[in-house]
């Protein structure tokens, strides 16, 4: 038989009940910023409202002069020439020597993204249209999934010439 409660005390089943609905956690804290050293004047800052998660993104602070960077844009290449460590490129724009870039291959049915090295770059051609560029690329720590779709892309290639001589 369940004992009574004495006056005042409440059951465990009425304790549930009386718990208070569970807040929403609080966003967690803005990363702080980084006070400038005393001796940089900030002119501007921009704070942009971030409409995704409802806070503020970091400030920005005006650069005086320049800072460089680099940026990856995906151009069309044609390739002339491929072997499992390398290919040899055509492009409308040369390609600085020794930058890296991803370069995406559609060799046959399967597309792969590799990274290469540019190790030489040349003009191939003065066209109306523009300069032709040639570059030799050398593919940097291929993964062995796209290491197996060059070699199968060039076997492919081998099989199909030598089945039309």
């Amino acid at each position: 038989m369940a004992k009574k409660p004495k006056k005042g005390e409440k059951t465990a089943e009425a304790k549930v009940k009386a718990a208070p609905p569970a807040a929403a956690p609080p966003p967690p804290p803005a990363p702080a910023e980084p006070s400038p050293p005393a001796d940089i004047e900030i002119l501007e800052t921009t704070a942009v409202p971030d409409p995704q998660n409802g806070f503020q993104r970091a400030k920005r602070i005006p650069i005086l002069g320049e800072a460089h960077g680099e940026v990856t844009v995906f151009q069309p290449v044609i390739i002339k020439e491929i072997s499992r460590t390398g290919a040899n490129v055509q492009t409308v724009f040369p390609l600085h020597l020794n930058s890296l870039h991803d370069f995406r291959l559609t060799l046959g049915e399967r597309s792969v993204i590799v990274k290469g090295r540019v190790v030489h770059c040349s003009i191939a051609d003065v066209e109306q249209e523009g300069v032709l560029y040639r570059s030799g690329i050398e593919f940097v720590e291929p993964s062995e999934r796209v290491d197996a779709a060059i070699s199968g892309f060039i076997a492919d290639l081998v099989e199909q010439r030598s089945k039309a001589s």
